[in-house]
């Protein structure tokens, strides 16, 4: 219809939670008509705005991985509700699955509906009303009404039993009998009231919700960073002649009680048990996803020393006192090493890679020509 929009898709390599933002050329871009910053971004204020006061319980209940269903009037907004609700816990990221719009004819329908096992850990936006009954036995169900334009603002539902969703026209409201592990931050719930009083628009009311969002899994996560760095080996543990030392193992119990000094009461104001919350976390798919992406940047960041360890070596030297086999076992080690800062995209400066490549050379050219014949091709695919 004329309008060009420019999108920048994520990429696998992108961090969780930060937004590349798309860059406008004046030259080339002259026909653009939009430019959006992030395909992830929905009207956060909007989406909560019929459950904003129970806002911090479901951030827990997407934290931790729990199964929810969100039904909604229509496809757009069960999509933008379920976005919204993984989009809180930014930049964490919800790494269980999650269906923007559910119907009864995806292939797992029959395994979300059946009775005969716990639902699984996923979030799901429905719209047809025979999922009112077939979901009934799901521990979490949100129910919204039609979403309101900005500035009007729907009646606040308290939180149901789930025994009270029985029929399709069941009123608007979160259908649940968890019970929050945190106290209800009573200010930003004052701050979004006043907000829709003096009609601020839903953009501010975003911006506010979603800054909330932001230091609320801040500082839900900055004690886990904290000691996830501490399992790092020190510097001077790393040998070039050894392999790269091995992580220390996260033990839950020794986390745990660096929560009473380095806990997050350093930088929330929220009440609550939060030990209980960090126990219920660990259990989750999404701790298990965090952990993963962490331990796998620490053991790359490790291989990355150890070969920074390895040029500053004289490794030609080392080559003068040892034998024809050794050197050559060594040759082939260190471009396996190349080949794998390469690959695996090590934190590795460009010029610490230039330097092994001479290493490298300087050591074949040393040895008698048949092998360097050999050694030069070997690596090279």
């Amino acid at each position: 219809m004329g309008v060009v929009m420019k999108v920048r898709i994520p990429t696998c390599h992108d961090k969780p939670g930060t937004t590349q933002i798309v860059q406008l050329t004046q030259q080339a871009n002259t026909h653009i008509s939009v430019i959006l910053p992030t395909v992830h971004e929905v009207d956060l204020f909007r989406c909560f705005c019929p459950v904003f006061l129970h806002s911090q319980m479901l951030w827990e209940l997407v934290l931790l991985g729990e199964p929810l269903v969100v039904m909604a009037p229509s496809p757009s907004e069960s999509s933008e509700t379920v976005l919204a609700l993984i989009n809180c816990i930014s930049p964490l990221k919800y790494v269980s699955d999650f269906r923007p719009y559910f119907t009864i004819h995806d292939s797992e329908f029959k395994e979300y509906t059946t009775r005969t096992q716990a639902p699984p850990s996923v979030i799901l936006g429905v719209t047809n009303p025979f999922f009112a009954k077939t979901l009934q036995h799901w521990p979490h169900i949100i129910r919204i009404g039609d979403l309101k334009p900005a500035g009007e603002i729907p009646k606040q539902v308290k939180v149901k039993k789930l025994k009270n969703l029985k029929t399709l026209d069941s009123k608007p409201g979160v259908y649940t009998s968890y019970k929050p592990y945190l106290n209800r931050d009573e200010e930003i719930i004052k701050q979004l009231q006043k907000g829709v009083q003096q009609k601020r628009p839903s953009e501010a009311q975003s911006v506010i919700l979603r800054r909330y969002f932001l230091e609320l899994t801040q500082s839900f996560i900055i004690p886990l960073e904290r000691y996830v760095a501490s399992l790092m080996p020190l510097q001077k543990s790393i040998s070039p002649w050894k392999s790269p030392p091995q992580l220390r193992q996260f033990l839950p119990e020794e986390f745990m009680k660096t929560l009473e000094k380095t806990g997050p009461q350093l930088t929330s104001r929220i009440k609550g048990d939060w030990i209980g919350l960090y126990r219920h976390f660990l259990k989750s798919p999404n701790f298990d996803g965090w952990f993963k992406t962490r331990r796998k940047e620490m053991t790359q960041k490790l291989e990355a020393l150890h070969l920074e360890a390895l040029c500053e070596e004289d490794l030609l030297l080392w080559t003068q006192k040892h034998t024809e086999v050794e050197t050559v076992d060594l040759v082939l080690k260190l471009k396996n090493k190349l080949l794998q800062a390469d690959r695996e995209h090590l934190p590795v400066k460009p010029e610490t890679m230039e330097k092994l490549r001479t290493h490298i050379d300087a050591i074949i050219f040393a040895l008698p020509e048949d092998l360097q014949g050999i050694l030069l091709k070997t690596g090279m695919t």
